[in-house]
């Protein structure tokens, strides 16, 4: 790992790749070194926000090396999510404008997408693009498919969506580009809520069927 000063009082760990970044973020949650005030993780960074009163960047720095990724286990952690939510579930109906079509590309019918949608137990790895966002790990890799070619300039909030390996939920109508499969009435997004958001990094989230049409048939039969 590469770690960077961040200003006076942040470092920035570069990580290879999604899962050593998750794998840093949940041990140094459950067992965070002296003066550690914050913990932002990414794709591949996480950021630590420290009281400069309590430690230095050198100190903090020895003890992120000395951080073992190979004993940390992400399921278990995920039902030690921080705010007192180990998981979320979240109702979909699944009418997304996408859901043809994404039946189609991956070669199953509706009905097959959306039980593989709900099938897994997701996890959140990070937030970003808009307040509320997160990126949610796990999809089963029958249904991950690059974003769309042209984003669309307005989705709206509550459109439960993929792209790549990632599943999110937009908190609020925005642009975007994933393909979307549905949408739900939960609230993600409440300033005034604490924690804003019920979906924290490391929290574990379910999606279930609520009120779903019936399937609609795809514009053509699906692939073996």
């Amino acid at each position: 790992m590469d770690i960077l000063r961040y200003g006076s009082r942040a470092l920035l760990v570069e990580v290879r790749d999604l899962d050593e970044a998750a794998r840093l973020h949940t041990a140094l949650r459950r067992d965070p070194p002296p003066g550690v005030l914050e913990l932002v993780p990414a794709a591949r960074t996480v950021l630590l926000r420290y009281d400069p009163r309590a430690t230095g960047p050198d100190r903090l720095a020895a003890a992120v090396r000395a951080v073992d990724l190979r004993t940390v286990d992400l399921r278990a952690a995920a039902t030690a999510a921080p705010g007192g939510c180990a998981s979320v579930e979240i109702p979909v109906r699944y009418d997304g404008a996408d859901l043809a079509e994404v039946a189609e590309l991956c070669g199953l019918t509706v009905a097959q997408v959306i039980a593989r949608h709900c099938a897994v137990t997701y996890r959140v790895a990070f937030c970003g693009f808009a307040p509320g966002f997160a990126y949610l790990t796990g999809t089963d890799p029958a249904l991950r498919l690059p974003r769309r070619a042209v984003p669309r300039t307005r989705v709206p909030a509550g459109a439960v969506a993929i792209a790549d390996e990632f599943t999110g939920v937009y908190p609020r109508e925005s642009p975007g580009g994933w393909h979307l499969l549905g949408t739900t009435g939960t609230t993600l997004w409440d300033p005034r809520a604490d924690p804003p958001t019920p979906l924290t990094p490391g929290t574990a989230v379910r999606f279930t069927p609520a009120g779903t049409p019936h399937p609609p048939h795809p514009p053509h039969p699906p692939r073996p």
